[in-house]
Parts: structure tokens; C-alpha cells; sequence
């Protein structure tokens, strides 16, 4: 490796990166668990997901300036060890938001398919109303669904706008509850009380006053309306897995986890009563995983004043194996049932349960071989018998509409 060139370590499971960058710089690709101090000492840049812990004991000493993590979420990385030591960090907020939009709703659509309910009637409380909430939100509002939304941050933010700028009509828009879901933000024991599923989309914090670990605790559940659903695609932490296996007993009716406390070791009894169970894919389509590179790639290239690939974008993303074309004849079906057709076409989220269930030893596989799951975007829709209002819901979701 030449001493003049730019050194990167990362992660082989990074797609789409090799050999876009070799040009102008030296890239080690390892796999991020096992990314060490003696790897990183001479490398200017990390590239990283969220299985190598970019903290201290890795990065002291080493010449790394730049860590950037393809994921929305950072907690792999201790940023006030690295805001000390003036390494800057960036994570991708929002790269996958639409990929965890489409496994919360292929997860809702099962769920009413297997139990017979009628989506109209029910209600979701969304938890962590950022990118991916406020997808997930306004697609059960789609389906009709009620939605209750709890954010703490952003519902002070609304009030600080609101007595900042006491006329709606002089708040700043990115402020106002319209532009937060067309509606404001409601104490979280009134959302666990009045919704039949309760979804979270939080950040993992362990300090402060918005404090998301163990969030889902005994007292949680304990408020959770009786024979409610939880689901948690965010981080495995958010959940106490204890209190969980005892809400199990007394409160809810079924959970949907595709994270977990301890990953990639779960606790196997709590995969088997999962009505799904997944291997932490909630937001690895293939167009996510795009966008997070791409955020690696633009960064890098910023941070070290390079004047390429302003605009790169991978070309070679694979076409899904299902016809991305769905030819659906809604006549003498429910809404449900349409819902279902379209969405599982495009992600059988099943089977991704049923892998994991079925070798739950090979969790960390399954994530690095994930296949390829493309998002609504990539697919038509061909409806015919299908009402105007649902034709607007799939086009809502995403889909494209014929």
C-alpha cells in the first residue's frame, strides 16, 4: 500500500463498495466483528455497520479522522470519544426508513391475514415518530388504520415552536403537527393504553432524560392495552427481554422482534413464541443498503476534499427475484386481503421468520447473506376491480400504480 494514499478499514459486508473507491485510496475490507486496535491504527477512515464498537479501546492512538457507519443508528459508536479526540462521526439517518416501512406492513398485513382483523378497527401506536416512524405512521393511515404517535423530543420541540410562534400560521413548517402526521404527539401511557399494536422506532439511549433503554419494561407492558400487540424493529436493548417473557403470560397476544438483547445469541424460547422473528433485516433492502453506502462514500469524500463521485450512486443494485410487476383483481376481496397480495409479493416476510426459527445459530449468516429484497418503489401494481381509495393507499405505500 502506498504511504501517500488514504487508508480505509471496512466492513466486508458493506455492499457495493468494492472497488469504487480503490482509486483513490487503500481499502481493507474484514468483517466488522472482528475489526481490531492493530487494524486501525494507520488508517485514516471506517467504514463500519453497526457490529464493530468504534470506541476507545479501538480507536486510541490510531490516525482514523473519519468514522462513517452505513446504518441509521450510531450507538456502535461512543461519539463522545470520538467528538474528544476530534474524529468525526456520521451515521446514515433515514438510508433504510422505507425498508423498515415495508417490513412494519408486511408484518401488519400477516398479522391481520393469520388473526382476521379488520385493519379499519384498529389502532397503532407508533413510538419514535423520526424518518422511519413517521413512514410507518402515515402508511396506517393508509390502510385506515387510527394512529397514536409518542415522541418526547419532537413533542418539545412542537411546544417550544408553539411559544415561540403563538399562530400556526406564522410556526415554522418543519415545527407544526401537520408536517409531524397531522397530528400532535400524546403521553405514551395513553398510546399504550388505546393501541392494538404498539411498534417502536427509537434510538437506543442509555442516559438522559429520554432514555430509551429497557423502555419496554414491566411498567410498559403493564399499560399496554390487554391482548395488544409489541413490535420492535429498532434496537435490542429498547426491549427487556425479561419483562417481555412475562408479558407474554399476562398482557399482550403476540410480539414481532427482529431485534433482540444479545444478538447474534438470542434467546431461543423467545424467537420460538414470536409470531415473527427475524435477524435484525427490518431495514436491509437492497435500496437501503445502497443509500448507507452511498452516505460512506459521499462523507469520505467530502471530509478529505476529494472532487469525485459527488453524485455516486450504486448502478448494479439486483433486480428482486419476484416479477416486479402485480397483476391483483381486487373483485370479491377485502381490503386486507389486497393489502396482503401486493405487499408479501414483494416481501414474504415469513420466510424470513421461518429461516431464522428454523437455524437461529446462523443469525449473523443470514444477515450477511441477506437476499435481495427491493422496496414498494420498484413495483407495479396492475389493479383491476380496485377502488379508487385503495389504488390511493398502495400508491401512498409506495407502489407504482397501472
Amino acid at each position: 500500500m502506498s504511504k501517500n494514499r488514504l487508508k480505509i478499514i471496512a466492513d466486508d459486508k458493506i455492499p457495493f463498495l468494492k472497488g469504487v473507491l480503490e482509486p483513490y485510496a487503500d481499502i481493507v475490507y474484514l468483517p466488522g466483528a472482528k475489526i481490531t486496535a492493530a487494524n486501525v491504527n494507520g488508517a485514516d477512515a471506517i467504514f463500519t455497520r453497526t457490529r464493530t464498537k468504534c470506541d476507545e479501546a479501538l480507536l486510541k492512538g490510531s490516525s482514523v479522522k473519519l468514522v462513517a457507519t452505513a446504518t441509521i443508528g450510531f450507538d456502535h459508536i461512543d461519539t463522545g470519544y470520538c467528538d474528544a479526540a476530534g474524529i468525526r462521526w456520521v451515521n446514515a439517518p433515514g438510508c433504510n426508513s422505507w425498508s423498515v416501512q415495508q417490513y412494519i406492513t408486511a408484518a401488519i398485513v400477516t398479522l391481520a391475514k393469520e388473526k382476521s382483523l379488520k385493519l379499519s378497527e384498529l389502532t397503532l401506536g407508533v413510538i419514535g415518530v423520526g424518518n422511519v416512524g413517521s413512514k410507518v405512521a402515515e402508511a396506517a393511515r393508509m390502510f385506515g388504520m387510527r394512529v397514536l404517535r409518542n415522541d418526547p423530543p419532537r413533542a418539545e420541540q412542537e411546544r417550544d415552536a408553539i411559544s415561540t410562534f403563538p399562530g400556526e400560521s406564522s410556526m415554522p413548517k418543519r415545527m407544526t403537527p401537520a408536517n409531524e402526521g397531522g397530528t400532535t404527539f400524546i403521553a405514551l401511557d395513553k398510546l399504550l393504553a388505546e393501541s392494538d399494536i404498539v411498534t417502536c422506532h427509537t434510538p437506543l439511549t442509555k442516559e438522559g432524560i429520554y432514555k430509551t433503554f429497557h423502555l419496554a419494561s414491566d411498567d410498559f407492558f403493564g399499560k399496554m392495552k390487554s391482548g395488544a400487540v409489541f413490535v420492535n424493529t429498532s434496537r435490542g436493548q429498547v426491549t427487556d427481554t425479561d419483562a417481555l417473557k412475562r408479558a407474554i403470560q399476562t398482557r399482550i397476544s403476540e410480539y414481532i422482534l427482529d431485534v433482540w438483547e444479545g444478538e447474534p445469541d438470542i434467546d431461543r424460547p423467545l424467537l420460538n413464541g414470536a409470531f415473527i422473528g427475524t435477524p435484525h433485516i427490518a431495514g436491509y433492502s437492497s435500496d437501503g443498503k445502497a443509500n448507507g453506502t452511498a452516505v460512506c462514500i459521499h462523507e469520505f469524500c467530502k471530509f478529505f476534499n476529494l472532487d469525485i463521485l459527488p453524485d455516486w450512486y450504486p448502478g448494479n443494485i439486483p433486480a428482486p427475484p419476484a416479477s416486479i410487476e402485480i397483476s391483483i383483481n381486487g373483485r370479491n376481496k377485502s381490503n386486507e386481503q389486497i393489502f396482503y397480495e401486493a405487499i408479501t409479493h414483494t416481501y414474504p416476510i415469513m420466510d424470513d421468520s421461518n429461516r431464522l426459527k428454523n437455524s437461529p445459530e446462523t443469525f449473523e449468516e443470514q444477515r450477511g447473506g441477506y437476499w435481495i429484497r427491493r422496496e414498494f418503489k420498484n413495483f407495479i401494481v396492475r389493479a383491476i376491480n380496485i377502488n379508487d381509495d385503495i389504488a390511493e393507499a398502495l400508491l401512498g405505500i409506495g407502489f407504482r400504480i397501472v
